[in-house]
C-alpha cells in the first residue's frame, strides 16, 4: 500500500514535500531504467554511451515531422519504432558520457517528437487499431519514459496533452478489476504506465493508485494467471510462462520496488514477500547455466536465435536489481546464484552480452563477478516438479533435463500474433536435456529447423497439421487429468495420460528420473488417424557419430549420451540436414515406429545423458540394474535396486511391486540403506478426498508424517491414509519410516 505524508503542514510545505518525493522517484527511474552505477569514462561504458549518443544524434538530424510520419522511414502508426527512437534520444540526453548529456536542443527535439506523435497517432479520442497491448502498455510506456527523462523541456501544454491521451487509452478503471488482460505481467505493466503518468504531472493520487493496484499480483493463485505455491507461473490461463510474462512480471516488480523505495509510495504490501520467494521457487528452477528453458516460454520459443539465453540474462538482471530490496541473506544467495550462471554460460557469455543490452545490469553483474567474497554457486542437484503447470526439471552433476506436458488445465502449445505456428507437440512429453557444453542445444536455430513432428521424448500421431492449428493463446488443453507425479526432492516419477493434439492418438507415458538415467515407459498407445504413431527417443541438433547395436539393444551418440532399449524394440534412426531459409542445421533423430493405427503399443527405453559408449554398452548388458514392474494402462512402475527405489504411477487403483493404491496416484519409495525409507505420494488428478497406499514391507514406525496423513498402520505392512489431497495442487506428501 502507498504511504502518506505527515499531516499538519501548510499547502506550500505539502507542495514542496510532493516536489521532493517526485524528484526522488524521477531520479530513481532514470538510474534504474536508463542505467547507473558505472564510470562513464571506463570501458565498456564509454564506447556504449558514445554509440548511444551517435544514434540519438542521427535520429535528431533525420527527424522530419510530417502528417504521416515523424521519420520518413517510419510511416504511422509505428507504435513501437517511433517511440523507441524518442526514448533513445531522451536517454542520450539524461545519461553522462553520450556527448549529448543535457543538450537542450536534443531535449527540445524529443519534446517536439512526442507532441507530434501524440497529435497524429496517440491522441485523446483516437480509435486503437491492432493489438491492445501497444496502445495501453508498449507505446505509452516508451512515450512517458522519454517525457520523464527530458523533464521540464516538455511544456506544460505538451505534458498535459500527453497525460490526457494516456488517460484515454489507460483509464483508471483498467486497474479496478483483476481480470482479463489486467492480470499478472500485464497488470504490472499497466501499473508502471500509471506510475509514469503520475511522475509526468506530479500526481500523488495516480502514484498511490499505481502502487496499490499491484496488490492482486502478489498472492498465490489456485487457478488462472499468477504464481502458484509449487513455483508455477501461468499467463493466458493455460501457459507456463516464467520465461516470458513471468520474467516481465519479475522485471517490472523489481523496477518498481527500486523506483519507489524510500518514497511516500514505497511498496509495503505484506504479500510482497511472495515475489522474493519466487526467485528461488519459480525462476531459478528453470534457469540452467544462465539460459531459461524453453518449456516455460510459451509462443516465444522460436522468436530469435539464442532467445533462451537472452531470457536468462533478463531474469538474472531482475534478480540482481530485486536483491537491492531483499534481506541480506536473500541478497547473498541470489548473487552467488547469478554468479554461478554467468561463470558457466560459455555459449553466450553473460557479461559480454550485457554490454549491448543493459548498462545497469552490466555494472551490477561486473561488481558481483569481481567480488572474491561472493563465491559462484554450483548448479543445484535435485528434482523440481511443478505439477500445476505440468512441468518438471531434474538436475544431476553434469546434466539437466526438463519435461513439458499438457493436461486439462495446461495447453499443448501456444500460438498467437503469428508466432510458434508449429509448436503443436511441445506438450506431448517433450524431454529436453543438456549435458556439459550443450548450452546451445535448443538455442541455435533449433525451433526453425527441427522436424516439428519429432520433438524429443514425444509420442505423436504423424497426421499432418496446419500452421497455427487449434485455438490461439494456449487454449489447446486435452481432456487428460492424470498429469504430474511424485518426488522426494531428489528422484521422481512423472506421468502423463496423453491425448494427442487434434488426433485420436492416446498413450500413457511415464518418466522415472534417477542419478544417471531417465527410464521412459509408454503403454496402451493407440490411434485411428490412418497414419503411423511414433515415439521420438531423441532428436539432437548435432553431426556427432551415431552408433547403433540392434542386437544388444543400445545406441550411442558421441559427445552426447546413450540409449538402451531393454525390450528388444528396433530403433529407427535418421541423420539429416534441415533448412529454414538460409539457415541449415544437422540432426540425429532416433525413434520407435508403432505402426499405422496401433491398438496397444508400448515402449521401454533408458536415456543416459553424458554416458560414454562403454558406459552405454555396460548398462545395456546389466539387465538387473532396473526392472520394469508394470507397463499397462492401469499401472507403470519400475524398481532400481541399487538406489533402493520403487516407483509406480497408478493410472487406476491397483497393486504392483509390493505397492497398492486405492485410487489413481503416484508413489515413489526410496529405501535409504540406513534403516529408513521415504514414501512420496501425490494425487496428479487433484480430485481425491481420501487415498490409502499400502507397502508390503515390514515397517517399525513412522518417523515423520505429513499434514495430509490421516492415519498410519505399521507392522508386517505399512498402510498410509491421506485426506484432502485434491487441495494439495498435485504436490507430493512425504512420509519417512523406520524399517
Amino acid at each position: 500500500m502507498a504511504g502518506a505524508l505527515a499531516s499538519g503542514c501548510t499547502e506550500e510545505r505539502a507542495g514542496n514535500a510532493w516536489d521532493d518525493a517526485f524528484a526522488l522517484v524521477r531520479r530513481r527511474w532514470r538510474d534504474v531504467t536508463a542505467g547507473s552505477g558505472f564510470d562513464a569514462e571506463a570501458e565498456p561504458y564509454r564506447t556504449r554511451l558514445a554509440r548511444l549518443g551517435a544514434a540519438a544524434a542521427g535520429h535528431r538530424d533525420a527527424m522530419a515531422p510530417a502528417d504521416a510520419s515523424l521519420w520518413p522511414d517510419l510511416p504511422f502508426p509505428s507504435l513501437t519504432e517511433t517511440p523507441v527512437r524518442l526514448r533513445t534520444m531522451a536517454r542520450a540526453y539524461a545519461l553522462e558520457g553520450t556527448g549529448l548529456t543535457g543538450d537542450a536542443s536534443l531535449a527540445a527535439a524529443v519534446a517536439t517528437g512526442i507532441d507530434h506523435y501524440r497529435r497524429r497517432v496517440y491522441t485523446e479520442g483516437a480509435d486503437p487499431v491492432g493489438n491492445w497491448w501497444d496502445w495501453q502498455i508498449g507505446t505509452p510506456r516508451k512515450l512517458l519514459d522519454a517525457a520523464v527523462l527530458i523533464g521540464p523541456h516538455l511544456t506544460n501544454r505538451q505534458s498535459g496533452a500527453l497525460r490526457d491521451a494516456v488517460d484515454h487509452f489507460v483509464p483508471e478503471c483498467r486497474l479496478n478489476d483483476y481480470s482479463g488482460t489486467s492480470t499478472g505481467a500485464n497488470r504490472v505493466d499497466l501499473c508502471t504506465v500509471m506510475l509514469l503518468r503520475a511522475i509526468l504531472r506530479s500526481d500523488p493520487d495516480k502514484a498511490a493508485l499505481a502502487v496499490s493496484a499491484l496488490s492482486p499480483v502478489f498472492p498465490y493463485v489456485h487457478e488462472g494467471d499468477g504464481f502458484y505455491r509449487d513455483g508455477s507461473f501461468i499467463q493466458h490461463t493455460f501457459v507456463p510462462y516464467q520465461g516470458g510474462y513471468g520474467a516481465v512480471t519479475l522485471s517490472g516488480l523489481a523496477t518498481l520496488f527500486a523506483v519507489v523505495r524510500g518514497s511516500p509510495w514505497e511498496i509495503t504490501d505484506p504479500n510482497r514477500q511472495i515475489v522474493f520467494d519466487m526467485v528461488e521457487r519459480s525462476f531459478a528452477p528453470v534457469v540452467h547455466d544462465g539460459f531459461c528453458m524453453d518449456l516455460v516460454s510459451g509462443r516465444g520459443i522460436g522468436r530469435e536465435p539464442y532467445g533462451d539465453h537472452r531470457k536468462g540474462r533478463g531474469i538474472a538482471s531482475s534478480i540482481l536489481l530485486l536483491a537491492e530490496a531483499a534481506t541480506a541473506a536473500e541478497r547473498d544467495r541470489w548473487q552467488r546464484m547469478v554468479k554461478g550462471w554467468a561463470s558457466r554460460n560459455t555459449s553466450v557469455p553473460m557479461l559480454k552480452a550485457a554490454e549491448s543490452s543493459d548498462l545497469g545490469f552490466h555494472a551490477r553483474l561486473a561488481a558481483v563477478l569481481d567480488d572474491d567474497a561472493i563465491p559462484a554457486a554450483e548448479e543445484p542437484v535435485g528434482h523440481r516438479l511443478m505439477a500445476m503447470s505440468a512441468r518438471a526439471v531434474h538436475r544431476r552433476p553434469g546434466w539437466c533435463a526438463g519435461l513439458s506436458m499438457a493436461s486439462y488445465r495446461i495447453g499443448h502449445y501456444e500460438h498467437g500474433n503469428g508466432e510458434n505456428p508449429r509448436g503443436w507437440h511441445t506438450g506431448s512429453g517433450t524431454l529436453y536435456w543438456w549435458g556439459e557444453g550443450h548450452g546451445d542445444q535448443y538455442s541455435d536455430a533449433f525451433w526453425s529447423t527441427v522436424d516439428p513432428y519429432r520433438l524429443p521424448g514425444t509420442t505423436v500421431s504423424t497426421r499432418r497439421l496446419a500452421d497455427g492449428a487449434g485455438e490461439g493463446w494456449g487454449d489447446t488443453c486435452p481432456p487428460g487429468r492424470w498429469v504430474g507425479g511424485a518426488t522426494d526432492g531428489m528422484y521422481a516419477t512423472v506421468g502423463q495420460h496423453l491425448n494427442g493434439f487434434e488426433s485420436t492418438m492416446e498413450a500413457f507415458k511415464s518418466w522415472f528420473f534417477l542419478d544417471d538415467a531417465v527410464i521412459c515407459l509408454g503403454a496402451a498407445i493407440s490411434g485411428r488417424d490412418g497414419v503411423p504413431v511414433e515415439t521420438i527417443v531423441d532428436n539432437r541438433r548435432t553431426d556427432a557419430l551415431l552408433t547403433v547395436d540392434d542386437a544388444a539393444g543400445w545406441a550411442h551418440l558421441e559427445g552426447h549420451g546413450g540409449y538402451v532399449l531393454p525390450g528388444g524394440a528396433r530403433l529407427k534412426t535418421l541423420c539429416e540436414q534441415r533448412a529454414s531459409g538460409s539457415v541449415t542445421r544437422i540432426y540425429a533423430t532416433l525413434w520407435l515406429d508403432h505402426g499405422v493405427d496401433p491398438s496397444s503399443a508400448g515402449y521401454v527405453y533408458l536415456l543416459l545423458p553424458g554416458a560414454s559408449l562403454a558406459e552405454t554398452r555396460t548398462r545395456a548388458a546389466d539387465t538387473g540394474w532396473a526392472r520394469v514392474l508394470a507397463n499397462t494402462a492401469r499401472t507403470q512402475g519400475v524398481e532400481v535396486p541399487s538406489l533402493g527405489i520403487t516407483a509406480v504411477n497408478f493410472w487406476n487403483e491397483g497393486a504392483v511391486g509390493g505397492l497398492s493404491a486405492s485410487a489413481p496416484c503416484a508413489v515413489l519409495v526410496r529405501e535409504r540403506g540406513d534403516g529408513t525409507a521415504t514414501l512420496a505420494v501425490s494425487d496428479p488428478r487433484r480430485d481425491l478426498s481420501e487415498l490409502t497406499v499400502t507397502w508390503d514391507r515390514p515397517v517399525a514406525a513412522v518417523l515423520h508424517g505429513d499434514p495430509l496423513l490421516a492415519s498410519a498402520a505399521t507392522g508386517a505392512t505399512l498402510a498410509l491414509t491421506f485426506e484432502r489431497l485434491a487441495a494439495h495442487g498435485g504436490g507430493s506428501s512425504t512420509v519417512t519410516v523406520r524399517l
